[in-house]
């Protein structure tokens, strides 16, 4: 895998098990229940990396990889 390095994410776990998600220090979403769970077994096993790749998915903040190849495409060029 290659090193993709700080996305800026981060989070939090609170008292209530709630699990909050923040990009560049603000505010993105909230996990609970069964959400937060998952969350907090695949963070606690992975690398700095593959955590930010998870916080990336789970907020919908990450590249699809077809970016530049839409940009080419007839109806995108204005």
């Amino acid at each position: 895998m290659d090193d993709a390095g700080d996305l800026g994410f981060a989070f939090r776990k609170n008292k209530n098990g709630e699990v909050w998600i923040s990009h560049h220090g603000k505010h993105i979403t909230t996990l609970r229940g069964a959400a937060a769970i998952d969350f907090i077994a695949e963070v606690d096993n992975g690398s700095f990396d593959d955590q930010q790749q998870l916080m990336a998915r789970e907020t919908g903040n990450y590249k699809h990889g077809n970016e530049r190849l839409a940009s080419r495409h007839p109806r995108n060029r204005r």
